[in-house]
Parts: structure tokens; sequence; C-alpha cells
């Protein structure tokens, strides 16, 4: 299963990075984060609630747009 999210707040790589590797801690997901057009692309084992993904997001300091 694959999600496409848009991410509000990344400038630079580091904070793609940052992005990448909160999604990435989630189990069972599998993110890349594409700085350019603000998306992260998510391949997941199983579906994954939109409030989990949109917390590690957070935590890592940035905002999914809805």
């Amino acid at each position: 299963m694959e999600k496409i999210i848009r991410i509000d707040g990344m400038s630079c790589s580091h904070c793609s990075a940052r992005v990448e590797k909160a999604l990435n801690a989630i189990d069972g997901v599998s993110a890349t984060v594409n700085l350019e057009e603000k998306t992260a692309t998510l391949t997941m084992e199983t579906e994954i609630a939109d409030s989990v993904i949109s917390e590690a997001v957070e935590d890592a300091g940035f905002t999914v747009v809805k």
C-alpha cells in the first residue's frame, strides 16, 4: 500500500532527512521524502492511521498538510 502526504515547513535536506527518519521509525513503513515537492511517499505493509503518521511528522517539527 502506498500513500503520498504533503509536508509543510521543510526548507533544506536536513529537514527532509529528519522527516524521513521519523516516518521510517514507524513499524511497517518505508518512506522517501521529496524536498522539492514537499511530499513523502510511504510504502506500508498494512494501513497505518493518519494520526500516527501526522504525530511522527509533528514530533520531527513539521506539519502534514491535509
